[in-house]
């Protein structure tokens, strides 16, 4: 009957049932091997599965305390031997050729020793003589300037009136005094320089006394008909208008 199902040809669209176990009669052996060890792998996938909840674990252990692996060990593969290495083939020795005697030349005699002849002395050199250099003249020493002068008090005269600003805070604390400048004066009349010689005892009252003169013009300063230079005593007076 199978034989005679297998004969029949199939038709186009028509499914052929085999029996049960025709599809398992045309596997090879390596086959079926390949299926029961698919098959062996997941049953023992579903049993270690099982193994992993902690319920199931205690009732296999508390059942049966002992498992029997149902995967047959592998088999060790057939390890071929290596092959045996070729022989060696044997060394050759070269031989060593017979030693030759060689006759050194004969050494010749030394020569005898001549002492070289003593080294002619140079002639000294002439000493240097010394030649006097010409001894360059003293300068003079430079003039000692003539310390300034002091003007007197009548040739010291404004070109026009001394402004000076009287500080607003000192109207308003009633700062007076008198303050002594010691002003010097050049030739044409210009102020070069301003010292305060006597304070007011305000330092307000100093500053604008000395701002004030600095500003300030001046005759030329002359003594005998010709034009000096020289400190002069300018005071400034601060008073308020009652």
């Amino acid at each position: 009957m199978e034989a005679a199902i297998d004969d029949m040809p199939a038709r186009p669209g028509q499914n052929v049932r085999l029996p049960a176990g025709a599809a398992y009669d045309r596997l090879t052996p390596l086959q079926r091997r390949a299926m029961v060890g698919a098959i062996v792998v997941a049953h023992v996938a579903a049993v270690w599965a099982l193994l992993q909840v902690r319920e199931v674990r205690d009732a296999v252990a508390d059942v049966a305390p002992i498992f029997i692996s149902l995967v047959a060990p592998a088999t060790p593969p057939k390890v071929t031997p290596p092959p045996p290495p070729p022989p060696t083939p044997p060394v050759r020795r070269p031989i060593a050729p017979e030693p030759r005697m060689i006759t050194a030349a004969p050494t010749p005699a030394p020569a005898p020793f001549v002492a070289p002849p003593p080294p002619v002395p140079e002639p000294p050199e002439p000493a240097p003589v010394a030649v006097a250099a010409p001894v360059a003249p003293v300068a003079p020493p430079p003039p000692v300037p003539a310390p300034p002068r002091n003007l007197a008090a009548s040739s010291v005269q404004y070109l026009e009136p001394l402004q000076v600003e009287y500080p607003r805070l000192s109207k308003r604390l009633g700062e007076t005094g008198v303050v002594m400048l010691r002003v010097f004066i050049d030739e044409a009349g210009r102020v070069r320089e301003v010292q305060v010689s006597r304070t007011s005892g305000h330092p307000r009252l100093d500053d604008a006394a000395m701002a004030a003169v600095h500003m300030a013009r001046f005759k030329p300063p002359s003594e005998n008909g010709q034009a000096v230079s020289g400190y002069a005593q300018v005071p400034v007076d601060f008073q308020l208008e009652k």
